[in-house]
């Protein structure tokens, strides 16, 4: 059989010259591709033999045991975390964040800390970018954490000025927890209601007290309540806060990790000292602790003529208290931060002092404070009466007292404290003291927050005490006998530590060394080297570790913050004069020496009175050139001072941790 050949463009006609040219590409293309010639062939599947050996189905065992385990992860992080937030107040997830942002700070530091850093523009840029993370983490976990930030931003003074300026913000008032948080504790101390247990109603029930829901102030560790008892008397209620109980464990192992951590990586003999900063952290978490606090100090005022009539404890209601529930009395005071209220002129009565204090009633006769007036000009759960009307009708009075009189009352206050007591509060920051006029026209001041207290042995109370002395009158023979005792390797840096001003009185050929070496080298190789020497002279300060007290670390707190008010106030009294008279004084009351001892100390006693006269000299000059403009005050001048010496330890000074 022939095959049929057709012609394609027989299909064409050529009158379409639409499709004429469609039709001969058409044509050529079937004429390329040929004509099928031969016969049909059926397919014939191959022999099974030919074929390869069939593999088993895809399961996917792999991708569904791997899917499996990211699951069961995810499930279990879920659990943790939401078992964590309900019962332990995100204890856990708190550490955790701890340990990253720790090891990531660590390793920023590890890597880039030279004189040219790999990532990061500058030493400055570094310092930067880790003070606003450490910052962030403390405010972020709260609690205990914020406590620490605040211990790091009193010593910020010898850290970069990076970490000056961020941890200043540490002060601001923490975040108060909701009433429902504050009832729960209340209950849980003492198995009753609020309302039970202070005798209040909320409802205005008659013949009981009232009580103000809003906290009045609220801190890391807990808030303030005011409250009117039933028989009219007003108390300060501190209520811990409810999650406190649960993350103090965790907070303070995480603490102890992150400190031994970086003494390893940094080579800094500081994790020693972490057990006893612990334990003081943690008792302070103790109201019990803190109302026996209270009570001692009051008692030891008491028996001090140089200081009764002049220092105020406000009483502890015991029955109203418990481990996390302090009752104490309601101060009504002035702010030691508030120079304006303090000075301004007094406009209440000549007889009376401000109110509460001995004595004074708290509210002016005729004011009208029944519970039914007090309920009713209730605003946002605001319950206790104003009582500014001693600021007189323009409300710009104050209470007439000289800033000199109450820092007098201060220094000598935290230095009986040190070398008469051996009892030391050792958080006396600005917040922490209410000042009062009594009737005669006096300063009062009133002490509150007695949580973070340090005892200190007679030996090392006597120790320091002649410590002190022997800086006063350049004794470098007692001075070295004593930091030796104390393993401290360089007497001069500590020394200048200590006074907060430059010790001039033994060798200072290593700082004149450090700033001879430092001559001709580019800003950031000086920066660099400056702040190894900084760690350098941390190792001096600390030397032997197994010698070094603990107590001197809260000491020295005390002692920053005492120099810290007196600066703010404008330096109004000679500091240092004052503390070192109480040092030689003490060796002279102190119960604890022999009456041959008390007696020989007596004479030198004498002699270094009449050497604190050149210090006097000093202060008064500093006070007429701060008068004419000239100078800022005593503190100012020996703050800059400070700097210039610290800057050859690479250590930029930068006081102003009050100041905004």
């Amino acid at each position: 059989m022939n095959p049929v050949r057709i012609n394609p463009l027989s299909f064409c006609r050529k009158g379409q010259s639409r499709l004429w040219s469609q039709c001969q590409a058409t044509s050529s293309a079937i004429r390329r591709r040929g004509v099928q010639s031969q016969a049909f062939q059926p397919f014939i599947p191959p022999p099974p033999s030919s074929l390869p050996k069939p593999r088993p189905p895809k399961t996917y065992r792999r991708t569904r045991r791997w899917g499996k385990r990211f699951i069961y992860l995810g499930l279990g992080i879920g659990i943790v975390y939401a078992v964590d937030k309900q019962f332990y107040y995100s204890s856990i997830s708190r550490s955790t964040r701890t340990f990253a942002l720790g090891t990531l700070v660590a390793l920023d530091y590890k890597i880039n800390f030279r004189a040219q850093p790999i990532f990061a523009e500058s030493i400055p840029a570094l310092h930067a970018r880790n003070a606003q993370r450490l910052f962030d983490l403390l405010r972020e976990n709260g609690g205990l954490y914020l406590k620490i930030g605040q211990a790091i931003a009193m010593q910020s003074a010898v850290l970069p000025p990076e970490f000056q300026r961020m941890f200043q913000k540490m002060f601001d008032d923490a975040p108060q927890n909701d009433w429902e948080d504050v009832e729960a504790v209340i209950r849980e101390d003492f198995g009753k209601s609020p309302e039970e247990v202070f005798g209040v109603s909320f409802t205005g029930e008659p013949g009981k007290g009232l009580m103000e829901r809003k906290a009045r102030a609220s801190a890391s560790v807990a808030q303030v309540h005011w409250a009117r008892l039933a028989d009219g008397t007003e108390v300060a209620v501190k209520v811990q806060k409810k999650e406190i109980a649960q993350q103090v464990g965790w907070d303070l192992w995480a603490f102890k990790v992150v400190m031994k951590v970086y003494s390893t990586i940094f080579d800094l003999p500081l994790y020693s000292l972490v057990p006893y900063i612990t334990e003081r952290l943690q008792l302070e978490t103790d109201f019990v602790n803190e109302a026996n606090n209270s009570e001692r100090m009051a008692e030891l005022i008491a028996n001090e003529p140089r200081l009764r009539g002049k220092v105020y404890i406000p009483k502890v209601f015991r029955d109203l208290s418990s481990k996390r529930i302090m009752t104490a009395e309601w101060i009504e005071g002035v702010r030691l931060w508030d120079k304006e209220a303090i000075t301004g002129r007094w406009l209440g009565s000549g007889r009376q002092g401000s109110p509460g204090c001995h004595g004074t009633p708290l509210d002016r006769p005729g004011l009208d404070v029944s519970e039914d007036s007090l309920r009713a000009n209730s605003v946002n759960g605001e319950l206790k009466p104003r009582r500014d009307h001693w600021k007189g009708k323009t409300g710009k009075g104050g209470l007439g007292l000289s800033l000199k009189e109450v820092m007098t009352i201060m220094v000598d206050l935290f230095s009986a404290q040190m070398f008469l007591f051996g009892v030391i509060h050792a958080d006396p920051h600005p917040g922490n003291i209410f000042v009062r006029r009594t009737p005669s026209g006096r300063a009062e001041l009133v002490l509150i927050d007695h949580g973070l207290y340090v005892e200190v042995a007679p030996k090392l109370r006597h120790q320091y005490a002649l410590f002190w002395k022997s800086l006063m009158t350049f004794d470098n023979k007692t001075l070295g006998k004593i930091v030796n005792e104390w393993g401290i390797h360089d007497v001069d840096i500590f020394a200048s530590a200590t006074l907060m001003k430059p010790y001039t009185g033994g060798d200072m050929s290593t700082s004149r060394s450090i700033r001879k070496g430092l001559r001709g080298k580019e800003e950031a190789e000086k920066m660099y080297e400056m702040q190894q020497k900084m760690r350098k002279g941390i190792k001096e300060i600390l030397g032997d570790e197994e010698k070094w007290p603990r107590e001197l670390i809260f000491i020295g707190r005390n002692l920053r913050i005492v120099q810290g008010n007196n600066q703010y106030l404008g330096s109004p009294v000679n500091r240092i004069k004052i503390t070192g008279n109480w040092a030689s004084r003490s060796l002279v009351d102190s119960p604890d020496l022999t009456l041959s001892q008390r007696l020989g100390n007596l004479g030198r006693h004498l002699i270094f009175k009449f050497v604190m006269f050149s210090s006097d000299v000093y202060f008064y000059a500093s006070k007429v050139k701060q008068f004419f403009g000239i100078g800022r005050g005593m503190e100012d001048e020996m703050e800059n001072q400070m700097k210039h010496i610290a800057k050859d330890f690479g250590i930029e000074l930068n006081h102003g941790v009050f100041e905004g």
